[in-house]
């Protein structure tokens, strides 16, 4: 009887191999984790220059039009890009972290005939990034990322 007992264990596993087995399981989902992460961050960078885009187009639409850029009131985030007659966005994106914001603003020098789009992506290694920008995105953080009219360029 004895016997039968010292066989039953040493059929289970010992204390430090179950925790070598757990923390081999830990490693794997904190690596798992981090490029979820990275992935859901490279996402949102890929809708906001897909949203950048967007209103880019419809804004030459816009210009194509009347000839100059709209004001700034008229694009605005959640509402729709109208001119009362044609419908250039129905809704006008907004960004998909909730602390930051695109903006949209038209280039001092030559206002309605130059604009600026601006957005913050998350990837600091994002080959699209923007250096020496000053224009805020919300929440404190520094635009990086620009669609410009063809006249001008992100940092004038």
């Amino acid at each position: 009887m004895v016997d039968g007992a010292i066989k039953i264990m040493k059929n289970g596993f010992t204390l430090v191999e179950l925790l070598v087995v757990m923390a081999i399981i830990g490693v794997l989902v904190a690596l798992g984790a981090s490029n979820f992460r990275t992935a859901q961050m490279r996402g949102r960078d890929t809708q906001r220059k897909s949203d950048l885009k967007q209103i880019s187009h419809s804004l030459e639409l816009y210009y194509a039009d009347y000839g100059h850029y709209p004001a700034t009131n008229l694009v605005t985030a959640g509402s729709e890009f109208t001119d009362g007659k044609t419908t250039y966005f129905k809704s006008v994106p907004d960004d998909p972290s909730i602390n930051q914001n695109y903006v949209y603003r038209l280039v001092p020098s030559a206002p309605t005939q130059k604009y600026q789009l601006f957005a913050k992506l998350e990837n600091s290694q994002d080959q699209d990034l923007v250096t020496g920008l000053t224009q805020s995105c919300g929440a404190g953080a520094t635009c990086n990322f620009a669609i410009t009219s063809a006249n001008t360029n992100a940092s004038e």
